[in-house]
């Protein structure tokens, strides 16, 4: 649309440039030659002039001197100079005027005006767009019409959100036949509102209803109603509802609906003015004079604080559905859709990597499936095996790996008993998760890492999960301090340490964990600071900060004690795993197992495409000894003595 507007003013702006320039060029004549009347005169009565030619329908002379120079004079009335010009006996001839046919003088004096209305009338009418947004037509509704040939989505589509679909289930039979409800002199809601994180699938949901009952179904954005004018979003609302009547029964579907729906009242300029405008004519719509049978709204949001209350009230979106982020079945269920069009290997399992990916959304499992076949299609694989949704699932997780970063020994050495830390003192707390994965392979900002694998979804937690988790966040820490000193200590656990304080911070403030604060909520106060006097805004007193300040330093204080205590008992253990890091790089969770236990490792060959057998996990039988000492033989031994006491 702006290209056209763009071509219409420069196809207007060149057409005068070309009627000025010919105007211009046709009425200037040379001006070495140009002479005015007066000169000719004198020129005449001296006897200068050899020849001249009278041009009768512009009144110009032009002729020659004697001397055989040319001569063009303007303006003359040459009836007043013809005695003057016989009296010298100069020769002249006139030059009659044209007769200029009356199609002749159309053209060259109305044609271009004619041409340059049209034009105009023309990208007006272009701009316009048939009623679709253009520059006359603000007020028209910019929704868009999906029928089943611009792709039919159903509920099998849909996975993960099986509650929602149950609340929808009401919608689809309404559609699909109305007088089952109207006989026992039910109404249907008039709208559903979906509010759920981003990438959850809501639209998808709505698309699925649409779908399930064979309607039309319109959709539009909440901004695409709010414009620069006063005024024309309430009349995009009305165009809209009178598209969907005649189209009823239908679905409206309106993403992002807190652009318009914001509560009412809230600042004093036009853009709020117009806002409020729209939503006025939208709560009008939805639940007015006039019935919308048949029109069934379907919203989503992911902000449902921010909505106008009467947005909310019975009669309009009297229907609140939560589209929550997937347990662990759902994410199962999502990543079976989404695997129905790769071509999988037969090692892929949906529930490992389901458990591997909580809090992830409908849209990130469709990313992790997506990376997972860019990188088998990288490694020149024919299908994509678990490998591939490994590693994928870690460059979601924490970026691409850093392949190109240089590492010095003393680095490497580092990282490695910082991560072995972690593994080991998670491994020996109680009410920690199993390991995963260790890693000193950079990716994004972190230099390693330790994964951990939940057995299901963790809805809360208790004190002991909190203690084992702040413990194995401070390992990396405390590893540093025992290997290399107090003075070798780096930065790198600046995010340990921001986790724990974290935790110890809810852990006082939000979850009532604390003996000596007691099960009092202070979440709402300003935690910036707990020191006396420092707080701003708090509503607690200088003395409940200074205990508040107190036992935030006790959990995290008494972790890092933890910690030190834990892989100065396993001491061999941790030198052991961090031993085996710096020589393979990543290790699964069962590989550190059985390092522990056994100290041995899989065999990890080259694969497909790949760099070699470092970063990756392998079903190999083969085995290979990692450094034996003969001080491994006697734990071995010692193991059926531990059996009796377990």
């Amino acid at each position: 649309m702006q290209m056209r507007t763009m071509a219409f003013w420069a196809a207007i702006l060149l057409t005068f440039l070309v009627v000025i320039s010919v105007s211009q060029n046709s009425l200037k004549p040379a001006q070495s030659n140009l002479i005015e009347t007066h000169e000719l005169n004198v020129a005449i009565d001296a006897g200068r002039v050899e020849h001249m030619v009278v041009d009768v329908q512009n009144d110009k002379v032009s002729g020659t001197f004697k001397n055989g120079q040319e001569f063009v004079s303007n303006s003359i009335v040459y009836e007043a100079q013809l005695e003057k010009w016989d009296a010298n006996l100069v020769p002249y001839d006139l030059k009659p005027r044209k007769q200029t046919s009356l199609l002749t003088a159309f053209l060259v004096n109305v044609l271009p005006f004619v041409l340059i209305i049209g034009i105009a009338i023309w990208f007006m009418r272009s701009m316009q767009g048939g009623g679709k947004g253009g520059a006359m037509s603000f007020g028209k509704s910019r929704a868009k019409m999906l029928t089943e040939e611009q792709g039919k989505v159903t509920f099998d589509d849909v996975a993960g959100v099986e509650s929602a679909k149950e609340d929808l289930q009401e919608v689809i039979e309404f559609l699909q036949d109305p007088t089952k409800f109207h006989r026992l002199g039910a109404k249907i809601p008039t709208g559903a509102l979906l509010i759920g994180p981003p990438g959850t699938g809501k639209t998808l949901l709505a698309r699925a209803v649409a779908g399930e009952s064979g309607v039309p179904f319109f959709t539009i954005s909440g901004s695409d109603f709010v414009e620069m004018f006063v005024g024309v979003g309430a009349s995009r609302v009305r165009d809209m509802f009178e598209q969907a009547k005649k189209n009823a029964p239908c679905i409206i579907f309106i993403d992002e609906i807190d652009a318009v729906g914001r509560h009412r009242g809230v600042g004093t300029s036009g853009g709020h003015e117009e806002r409020e405008q729209t939503l006025n004519q939208l709560l009008v719509e939805m639940d007015g004079f006039d019935g919308n049978e048949g029109v069934i709204i379907i919203a989503a949001t992911n902000r449902p604080d921010v909505l106008d209350k009467a947005l909310l009230r019975p009669g309009r979106f009297d229907r609140q559905i939560e589209v929550p982020l997937p347990d662990i079945s759902g994410r199962e269920q999502i990543l079976a859709v989404h695997m129905k069009k790769v071509p999988l290997g037969k090692d892929v399992d949906n529930k490992y990597i389901a458990r591997g990916t909580p809090g992830f959304s409908g849209a990130d499992l469709a990313n992790l499936v997506n990376e997972a076949a860019l990188l088998a299609a990288r490694r020149n694989k024919r299908k994509v095996t678990m490998r591939e949704f490994e590693d994928a699932r870690d460059k979601v997780l924490m970026g691409a790996e850093r392949k190109s970063l240089s590492m010095t020994e003393e680095e490497r050495a580092n990282t490695a008993y910082h991560e072995a830390g972690h593994a080991i003192v998670g491994m020996n707390m109680p009410g920690s998760l199993p390991i995963h994965k260790a890693t000193i392979m950079p990716r994004g900002r972190a230099l390693g890492m330790v994964q951990y694998l939940p057995e299901r979804d963790q809805i809360s937690q208790s004190r002991e999960e909190m203690i084992a988790r702040m413990a194995m966040a401070m390992g990396g820490r405390a590893a540093e301090e025992l290997k290399f000193g107090y003075d070798k200590v780096t930065s790198g656990a600046s995010s340990d340490i921001e986790q724990v304080t974290s935790i110890a911070t809810a852990m006082v403030t939000e979850w009532g964990l604390s003996d000596k604060v007691g099960p009092i909520a202070y979440k709402n106060t300003d935690q910036s600071s707990f020191m006396p006097g420092i707080g701003r805004g708090s509503a607690i007193s200088p003395e409940t900060a200074r205990v508040i300040e107190d036992e935030i330093k006790r959990f995290v204080t008494e972790a890092h004690e933890t910690a030190l205590a834990v892989l100065k008992k396993k001491k061999k253990h941790w030198y052991k795993l961090a031993e085996a890091l710096l020589e393979y790089e990543t290790l699964s969770g069962d590989e550190i197992t059985d390092l522990l236990e056994d100290n041995i490792l899989p065999k990890r060959p080259d694969f497909e495409g790949g760099n070699g057998g470092t970063g990756g996990l392998s079903a190999v039988p083969t085995t290979i000894v990692v450094k034996p000492k003969p001080a491994s033989k006697p734990k071995r031994k010692r193991k059926p003595k531990a059996q009796p006491e377990s």
